[in-house]
């Protein structure tokens, strides 16, 4: 597919501040499964860029708005071309010369820890609680006799099917365990949930964050709200990392946009900063997600 997109956020302020110092994550990765053509940021008040790579990989872009301002607005556009997920069937064939006690053997070794320890040491919003231990045992691995791929498909189900999508349940501060007091959240708290999960059985996992295009879903109508997502994804030994979405069934493939990767959301929240002055302060935020090809 071939996707243009726009994502707007807009802060307005009960009075005026000064110094406000941001950082925004929104430039799509480039990787084997998408490619951003073109990207264009612009901020108001006017603020030069400058950009960097933080220690997951992901493209920054900060900026500093020192003079006295009510509204702050940070506008992004971008193309990028996507490409399917790998079938059910391509995913066999590189898995058939790999036992699945070999992949869960190998998860347990001292080479798979020290590669991937930031991805299994748990976070604030990721605890290994009992309820998140007994929420992934549930899922039997039947000796080892189940594939790593096989288990986090069955858990990324396993969320969608108990828990209630409900964006009036949770907000960004929510962490895993309150979850199941609730029994319902949005895309970011099942992705913690996911990630939990994962670590609980020394799965290596990350926090996803980015777009995902539903608009020809939607009866052929672009009038309905759009937002970031959030999904997971999760090494498979002989496969790598793959993606799961235990918010929605589609497989993660052409519909998603990549923006970054972290530990949790924390580490990829979009736009962050402080400044000087009133904390009284509303937000607004506008996705716009195309298909160009139609």
């Amino acid at each position: 597919m071939k996707l243009s997109i726009s994502h707007v956020t807009q802060y307005e302020y009960a009075e005026a501040v000064t110094d406000s110092v941001n950082e925004i994550r929104l430039t799509p990765s480039t990787n084997e499964r998408q490619s951003c053509y073109q990207q264009a940021i612009s901020v108001e008040p006017n603020a030069s860029l400058f950009t960097y790579e933080d220690y997951f990989g992901n493209r920054v872009h900060a900026f500093s708005v020192n003079g006295s301002h009510k509204r702050l607005t940070i506008r992004t556009t971008m193309t990028v071309v996507t490409k399917q997920a790998p079938t059910a069937e391509e995913r066999a064939f590189y898995l058939s010369r790999r036992p699945p006690e070999q992949g869960w053997g190998w998860l347990k070794t001292e080479d798979a820890a020290n590669r991937f320890t930031e991805f299994l040491l748990t976070t604030e919003y990721t605890a290994v609680t009992p309820e998140v231990e007994r929420f992934a045992g549930e899922i039997s691995d039947e000796g080892g006799q189940v594939c790593v791929l096989d288990w986090l498909t069955a858990l990324s189900g396993k969320i969608r099917s108990e828990f209630v999508y409900d964006p009036e349940a949770t907000n960004v501060k929510t962490k895993t365990s309150e979850m199941f007091e609730r029994k319902r959240g949005v895309c970011q708290d099942f992705a913690h949930l996911m990630i939990a999960g994962c670590r609980a059985l020394g799965i290596p996992a990350r926090y996803v964050s980015g777009y995902h295009f539903v608009g020809d879903l939607q009866g052929g109508t672009s009038d309905f709200e759009q937002a970031s997502h959030a999904w997971v994804e999760a090494f498979v030994p002989g496969l790598g990392w793959c993606s799961f979405d235990p918010t929605n069934v589609d497989p993660v493939g052409e519909r998603y946009v990549k923006l970054g990767h972290g530990r949790d959301y924390k580490d990829i929240v979009p736009v962050k900063g402080v400044y000087r002055g009133t904390g009284e302060q509303k937000l607004h935020v506008t996705v716009d997600v195309r298909n160009l090809e139609d």
